[in-house]
């Protein structure tokens, strides 16, 4: 596990959430804080409602009930609009697939955030230089996604998610569509970045190697927050040794019979 050394203060604090689809309920009465400079892996199996904790977190779904402060704003009480403004300037995303635009350059990818939050042209494509040159991309600039590698792909759509310097990068299974090699490239990028930017990470995976390396691992089961699985497996060792003296009863007791026939 790679550590932060940055303040233990809070940039995103969660009480109570609960959001159900019709009759279903998918969060039952969620709460967490996640520390400023952190990178925090959400874990769980198909259905635990990981995605759903990740879109509440990121303004792209309400709560049904509660609420979600990042750095200090309660994103819950914004209006339409202030929820945009506050998501295009606070947030980044990246996904699993990279939702490049295909008409445009690498370049171009990564400005449009920018020029969505009405950052000068000059202005935003500088920065979109300074992250292409952190990625080792500057000469991959002028291509189109077509002509990028998958993971040259996520890299772009990790620099256009930093684009505007978002206080939070939210990523929903972002390896989950690469291979070994640019995997394990794309999970030390995140604490690259950490380090160069000071941005706080959450990231929803089944990558048992990313969730690893992570400074802290949030489990889900059933809509709520569960302790690691690993815990839960011990006791069951511990239960298997009265199986073991119920057999060795078993071969003491069944010894007396066949004392008894020695004599005959």
């Amino acid at each position: 596990m790679q550590t932060n050394d940055n303040n233990k203060m809070p940039m995103i604090t969660i009480r109570n959430i609960t959001k159900s689809f019709g009759t279903l309920k998918v969060l039952k009465g969620i709460d967490l804080d996640i520390n400023k400079g952190e990178i925090v892996s959400i874990v769980g199996p198909s259905g635990a409602g990981k995605t759903t904790l990740l879109q509440i977190m990121g303004t792209l779904d309400r709560p049904d009930t509660g609420s979600v402060c990042v750095d200090g704003i309660d994103t819950t009480t914004l209006s339409r609009r202030e929820i945009s403004n506050f998501r295009n300037r606070h947030l980044g995303f990246v996904f699993q697939f990279h939702q490049l635009l295909p008409e445009f350059t690498a370049l171009e990818n990564i400005m449009i955030p920018a020029f969505i939050a009405g950052t000068p042209n000059k202005e935003a494509k500088q920065r979109a230089k300074e992250l292409l040159d952190f990625m080792g991309l500057t000469d991959r600039a002028s291509h189109k996604p077509n002509e990028l590698s998958g993971g040259e792909k996520q890299r772009i759509a990790v620099a256009r998610a930093l684009v505007n310097n978002p206080e939070v990068i939210l990523a929903d299974e972002p390896s989950g569509s690469l291979d070994t090699q640019n995997k394990a490239e794309l999970h030390q990028l995140f604490f690259d970045l950490r380090d160069r930017f000071g941005q706080t990470f959450v990231i929803v995976t089944h990558d048992e190697s990313l969730a690893s390396i992570t400074d802290r691992t949030i489990h889900m089961r059933d809509g709520l927050l569960v302790a690691p699985q690993k815990e839960e497996v011990a006791p069951q060792k511990e239960e298997a040794a009265p199986q073991n003296e119920e057999v060795i009863s078993q071969n003491e007791e069944a010894a007396p019979p066949k004392k008894e026939v020695t004599p005959q």
